[in-house]
């Protein structure tokens, strides 16, 4: 085994997606000769050709029109977004179109759309966001977010695999991070959690970037004497009830933290399903953490927009002392 860091895990499920299938197509903005921004795309195009990794215009919606194109003909697209606040100029593209289209026509649509999302890089404005909850909310699309290389590498291959567009956000603040593991790994279902961390006191929910940051505060709570438990979602659409619910009928208080702000983020729904689903269980409010209800700050404050381990703490404690 070595230690694998996610963005070369992402970059290991392309070139065999690349070498599984003659009809997978890498394309995007810079990403072929420069391999991309975070270089998660280095090396392909040199190895599989300007035929298959190709460069597109700085135009999100004519890159989501081209795979939309690709799909009906038979090849498996994986468009790349740079960043998640440039997606927007596709939306319409993606909701009106990709989510629609395997419903009108009874086709299959196998896109799969690349976003490096979320914040903690330090960036300018557009580069730090989180839209997850735009395309979780579209019936038609599936919304994946791994937290670790294993499963960033396991879930890129179903999806591209698949016949149904997949929206794959990867955490960019987290494609250095390592696990000792080796590849290839089998590919993973979509809509299935895994439990992180186990515990007995509070279920902490978290996906993508929230994830290392939810399993550092587990660590320090269980020096303060309590048993968290750590749910990391991996698929957001389709949402996997059945292991939230089983974890929260064991700790009986549940916290929902993600990057995004709080008003109509993910983490609504996931509190909606548990107060629904295990209301007979829970001895507490289920808590919300998430970013601060304004537009993404500029670098020097995204520390104070953010959810921190501090922060998911002083959640579980109030969890903890509810009632």
């Amino acid at each position: 085994m070595s230690a694998v860091t996610l963005g070369k895990a992402i970059t290991q499920g392309l070139r065999d997606a690349l070498a599984a299938d003659a009809k997978v197509l890498v394309f995007g903005e810079d990403v072929g000769r420069l391999g991309g921004v975070f270089r998660i795309t280095d090396g392909l195009q040199r190895d599989f050709g300007e035929d298959r990794v190709f460069d597109t215009p700085l135009a999100e919606s004519a890159i989501i029109g081209i795979a939309v194109g690709l799909a009906l003909r038979g090849f498996r697209a994986v468009p790349e977004i740079q960043f998640d606040g440039f997606i927007y100029p596709a939306f319409e593209q993606i909701v009106s179109h990709v989510a629609k289209y395997e419903n009108r026509s009874g086709l299959p649509l196998p896109i799969t759309i690349r976003v490096p999302f979320g914040g903690n890089i330090g960036a300018i404005e557009h580069h730090s966001e989180s839209p997850e909850a735009y395309f979780a909310h579209t019936a038609g699309l599936k919304v994946v977010a791994p937290a670790r290389p294993s499963d960033a590498y396991g879930l890129l291959r179903t999806a591209i695999a698949g016949d149904d567009p997949v929206i794959f956000f990867e955490p960019k603040a987290r494609y250095y991070l390592k696990e000792e593991m080796d590849l290839p790994v089998p590919p993973l279902p979509l809509g299935r959690a895994r439990v992180a961390r186990e515990g007995t006191a509070v279920t902490v929910v978290a996906y993508g970037p929230m994830v290392e940051t939810a399993l550092r505060a587990a660590e320090a709570a269980a020096e303060e004497g309590t048993s968290v438990e750590v749910i990391d979602l991996r698929s957001l659409a389709p949402l996997d009830v059945e292991t939230l619910v089983t974890s929260v009928r064991k700790t009986h208080r549940a916290v929902v933290v993600h990057e995004a702000p709080v008003f109509c983020g993910f983490g609504a729904e996931v509190a909606a399903r548990l107060s629904h689903d295990a209301f007979d269980s829970l001895e507490a409010p289920v808590i919300r953490l998430g970013g601060l209800n304004v537009p993404y700050p500029p670098s020097r404050f995204e520390k104070l927009y953010l959810p921190d381990a501090d922060r998911i703490l002083q959640a579980v404690d109030e969890s903890v002392a509810y009632g």
